[in-house]
């Protein structure tokens, strides 16, 4: 089972649940219905821009595993240089699928906390460059064991000219954003969350409401706003310089992502912040 995470001290008088988070994932086989069926392949989502969506995980403090759907976002450059996003198991079958589509160049870890099957992304494509946001290798505890540069500026990196990159730095941890104006597609992780409430129990949609991400009016996990709360005025010109790009859509990690309106979403799904 997971072991607990020697953390960052908490916010005074708080005890967060991102602060007291496993050190990994306690994931479900086969398909669940929190899930996206069908799993471990290829959706297309717009030009140059595909999903994956992957198994369901149990995450959490004990007693409270709360089981969330993940999703991986792929990203091909003009070049056919892949970009993967938080990674999803590799099965056989998408692995040919993704060499159907390019050549895998750069492997991110977007958050302290999505980084679990970097390794074998790495190991099946060696040729590959692991890019992490801060704080993986501490949350990792020996799991990521290799030199990977850090996700910790906007530009600098090989794919500056087709996609853009923004980390925002919490109490906690920095969770970086993406970019691709190309498709007007926002690539976010754990910001915003949207759990449909057909896919959940009551007592899970009870808590998903009480967390302020039951869809359709998902957003960023209370407890997450916590560990922004030292970080507000950055917080807050995120938000604003991603409602500049405009996005059309906003991929999500976990739960409905969001197909149409992206800019808006974002002004609802962050009112909290903006008024």
């Amino acid at each position: 089972m997971a072991e607990a995470l020697h953390s960052t001290r908490p916010l005074r008088g708080v005890k967060l649940f991102y602060t007291h988070l496993p050190a990994h994932w306690v994931m479900s086989k086969g398909c669940s219905s929190v899930t996206y069926a069908p799993l471990d392949t290829l959706k297309p989502v717009a030009k140059d821009v595909w999903i994956v969506d992957g198994p369901m995980i149990r995450f959490g403090m004990a007693p409270l595993k709360m089981q969330f759907s993940t999703r991986m976002t792929v990203i091909r450059s003009k070049k056919r240089a892949l970009f993967i996003h938080s990674p999803t198991p590799l099965t056989d079958g998408l692995k040919a699928e993704i060499a159907n589509i390019g050549e895998v160049r750069h492997i991110v870890g977007p958050n302290r906390i999505h980084y679990w099957w970097i390794p074998e992304w790495r190991t099946a494509f060696p040729k590959a460059e692991v890019w992490l946001a801060p704080r993986i290798r501490e949350q990792a505890k020996g799991r990521i064991d290799f030199d990977a540069p850090e996700l910790t500026k906007e530009t600098g990196y090989p794919w500056d000219e087709e996609i853009k990159t923004l980390p925002v730095a919490g109490s906690f941890m920095t969770e970086v954003e993406f970019f691709h104006p190309a498709s007007r597609t926002l690539v976010l992780t754990d910001f915003i969350e949207n759990f449909e409430p057909k896919k959940l129990s009551w007592w899970w949609r009870w808590l998903a409401r009480a967390g302020g991400v039951l869809a359709p009016n998902g957003g960023m996990p209370r407890d997450m706003r916590l560990t922004y709360s030292r970080q507000k005025p950055q917080l807050k010109a995120a938000v604003e310089t991603m409602i500049g790009w405009n996005p059309e859509r906003i991929i999500l990690a976990h739960g409905k992502w969001i197909e149409r309106d992206g800019a808006a979403e974002l002004k609802r799904s962050f009112g909290w912040l903006l008024d």
